[in-house]
């Protein structure tokens, strides 16, 4: 059975972008990505981690 996933997004404070990662990564997840917000301005991270459901 194939590992299974469950995702977040997760808009980053240019100033406390490193917090904002170690935080997410002690709950266990990972970074794939980040791109600029929607609007244009800012970050957003995208993260995920296994959902436990997988082999």
């Amino acid at each position: 059975m194939a590992q299974t996933w469950e995702y977040s997004t997760v808009p980053l404070m240019i100033h406390a972008t490193k917090q904002i990662l170690d935080m997410w990564g002690s709950d266990g997840w990972e970074l794939v990505q980040i791109v600029t917000g929607p609007d244009g301005n800012g970050l957003v991270a995208y993260l995920k981690r296994p959902t436990g459901d997988g082999a």
